[in-house]
């Protein structure tokens, strides 16, 4: 069938070469979108850093607003921080934690940071075990991944975290190594509002487990040091219970690591401060 273009105009709005070059026209905007967004994802794919700063945020904002959490980005993005420790730490030579440490502070996704913070610490032990202590913002999440295993072979040996362990208070955590003979070690969690209500535990590592040695109960007012003698935790008793805020009884107590246990070795009272005036 001969088809007439200029008789059935409505059919054939434009003439054939007209068409032809839209169709072109078609073709080559859709080419260039098609290439400008695999452009894109090739550029996120080649930027491991930044989609961990992306997940960071909304790992950090998703527990502010209190919305639902899952597991799959939040070990996502502590795998990536797993592959800049393990790069640090599986040397030749003695590694270099400052180094190290200025890497994960550039990891940062807030200018300031505000409570977000990765630091890398040696445990004690022979061979070294190492641990990364990980908060991803202001109240949370945080984790604590241990790193054990031959010199320059380490690889991920525990980890801590409100999914592999639920009762865990993961806000605003800070660690601290507490025996040169074992990888033993602190977590400290909140302390941040304004009663420096805190939660302490203390954690060993034994071969590729975690064991629980000790934790405390919520305590305000706390407050702690470590030195030669152990670990000294200052926390509020008894409070008064008209004022919840305001504390009648402070309490110190000493622990020491010894012969494989956590044990307290002193606890004795220390003057309360004085009631804040209305």
């Amino acid at each position: 069938m001969n088809w007439n273009v200029e008789r059935y105009p409505k059919i054939f709005p434009c003439t054939v070469p007209q068409a032809v070059k839209l169709a072109i026209l078609l073709a080559i905007v859709t080419l260039g979108a098609g290439v400008f967004t695999l452009s894109l994802r090739a550029q996120s794919a080649g930027d491991p850093a930044a989609e961990f700063r992306r997940l960071a945020q909304e790992l950090s904002a998703a527990r502010l607003a209190g919305g639902a959490e899952t597991a799959p980005p939040l070990e996502k993005a502590l795998s990536y921080l797993d592959t800049v420790a393990l790069a640090a730490l599986n040397v030749p030579a003695e590694p270099n934690l400052d180094a190290a440490n200025r890497a994960l502070d550039a990891l940062v996704s807030r200018n300031p940071p505000v409570g977000e913070n990765y630091r890398l610490v040696k445990l004690g032990g022979s061979p070294r075990a190492y641990a990364l202590a990980v908060n991803f913002g202001q109240g949370g999440p945080a984790a604590v991944r241990v790193y054990a295993g031959p010199p320059a072979h380490l690889a991920l040996a525990a980890r801590i975290d409100h999914f592999a362990m639920k009762d865990f208070f993961d806000s605003d955590m800070e660690l601290l190594p507490v025996s040169n003979s074992d990888p033993v070690f602190l977590t400290i969690s909140g302390r941040t509002d304004d009663l420096s209500t805190g939660l302490f535990a203390a954690w060993r590592l034994d071969g590729q487990r975690l064991v629980a040695l000790w934790n405390s109960d919520l305590v305000q007012q706390s407050s702690y040091e470590s030195d030669g003698n152990g670990f000294h935790v200052a926390y509020c008793s008894k409070v008064d219970e008209d004022r919840p805020s305001q504390c009648l009884t402070m309490s110190r107590d000493a622990y020491q690591y010894q012969g494989g246990e956590w044990k307290r070795t002193e606890s004795a009272e220390i003057p309360a401060p004085k009631p804040t005036a209305k």
